[in-house]
């Protein structure tokens, strides 16, 4: 019969194993000890360390780890921004034709009202790859850096997979995305006046390419 160790967890273990266990605990402490700390300066407010570290900690932080939130400083949204899309299709008798604008903001705003449970995609996808194209391009639609062109994609990946969905009467050959911004109308109370014109923010055109499409859009064929 073998003998039983009454020795529980890493002390009962050979001093190889304790070691082992042990610098890979350490690894883990010091992994999450390093992701919180870069977590608090990526959402805390400008600081030395973020200014002359923004680089390393936008790096370590996106896009797996991105928060949309600030410590000490509230800043509910003024403005409501939609995003909306249109193509240019040929048509099954080889003629071309430019579609209306589709406001998929809406439909996502429509989905979320009419379900209890909406998913993770139909809150977020959409706002946030259009804050991610945002944040990477300056107002004449120019890159910002190597995330840019990410940026880019990722948006027309979104419009082409939401596209494919719908009856489209053609095949889609290229995409143009604007976005549709009106101010929040402040309460009755308040003596704030704020215009109600919407203004729109439209990006050049761009032809649809394969990898552009997600899987869902490809067995869609939206663009055959």
């Amino acid at each position: 019969m073998d003998s039983y160790d009454d020795k529980a967890g890493i002390a009962g273990l050979s001093f190889r194993s304790q070691v082992v266990a042990a610098l890979a605990l350490a690894l883990v402490a010091v992994t999450a000890l390093v992701h919180l700390g870069m977590v608090f300066l990526h959402v805390s407010p400008s600081n030395t360390l973020t200014k002359e570290h923004g680089a390393a900690v936008d790096a370590w932080i996106n896009p797996e780890f991105e928060q949309n939130w600030k410590l000490f400083a509230p800043n509910p949204l003024q403005q409501n921004i939609a995003v909306q899309a249109r193509a240019q299709i040929r048509t099954k008798s080889g003629q071309w034709r430019t579609t209306e604008w589709i406001d998929f903001s809406a439909r996502d705003a429509e989905e979320i009202r009419s379900s209890l449970l909406p998913s993770h995609t139909v809150q977020n996808e959409l706002r946030r790859g259009w804050d991610f194209y945002v944040g990477w391009h300056d107002e004449n639609n120019r890159s910002l850096g190597m995330r840019g062109e990410l940026a880019e994609r990722y948006v027309r990946r979104i419009v082409l997979e939401r596209m494919s969905a719908l009856d489209m009467g053609g095949a889609v050959a290229r995409i143009q995305v604007r976005s549709r911004t009106t101010s929040v109308k402040p309460p009755p109370w308040s003596t704030e006046k704020v215009a109600t014109t919407p203004t729109y923010r439209v990006l050049p055109w761009w032809t649809v390419t394969p990898a552009d499409l997600t899987k869902v859009a490809q067995e869609a064929g939206v663009t055959k």
